[in-house]
């Protein structure tokens, strides 16, 4: 695991926030679709809004790892073997296998791919599910959609560049 990439990629949902979020951009659009106004909206407690963020980012960041970096399931089917030590018959396997592709698919493209798999594929249900209970519309499920979709594409892309 690499630290640094997950500490990058924690911060990533939160600069995609402020330009996705934006007035000039979707950010009045969103505001009305849910239902927000202006006074609400300056009644939040910030500090909180993003300290929560970025724990809850981070901890989306740390399973990106296993969504994008394909090398991380084969240490996890060998958990309980010895496959550390080179001097066992798994270990030596292990070894073999990540000499020849242990660096395999470690690139930002094939990391934003898997983001926006993830994003489309994870994301998606579950933020459409709880906003057509919400009764929420099509442009506020878009828009929310959009912005996790870029977010877990970038998240991706740096996790897999990085580690």
């Amino acid at each position: 695991m690499n630290i640094t990439a997950v500490l990058i990629a924690s911060i990533i949902p939160m600069i995609i926030g402020f330009i996705w979020y934006n007035p000039k951009v979707f950010g009045k659009s969103w505001a009305e679709a849910a239902g927000l106004s202006e006074e609400k909206m300056k009644n939040a407690n910030m500090t909180l809004i993003f300290s929560f963020t970025f724990v809850l980012s981070f901890m989306l960041a740390m399973i990106m790892q296993s969504l994008v970096i394909h090398q991380i399931h084969v240490g996890s089917m060998l958990f309980n073997q010895p496959f550390e030590d080179p001097s066992t018959e798994i270990g030596a396997l292990y070894k073999k296998l990540m000499d020849m592709h242990g660096m395999s698919y470690r690139t930002f493209k094939h990391g934003a791919l898997h983001g926006t798999i993830a994003g489309l594929f994870i994301a998606t249900p579950i933020l459409a599910i709880n906003a057509l209970f919400e009764r929420k519309s099509f442009k506020y499920i878009a828009i929310n959609i959009g912005y996790w979709v870029i977010s877990m594409a970038l998240m991706g892309g740096i996790i897999s560049a990085m580690v």
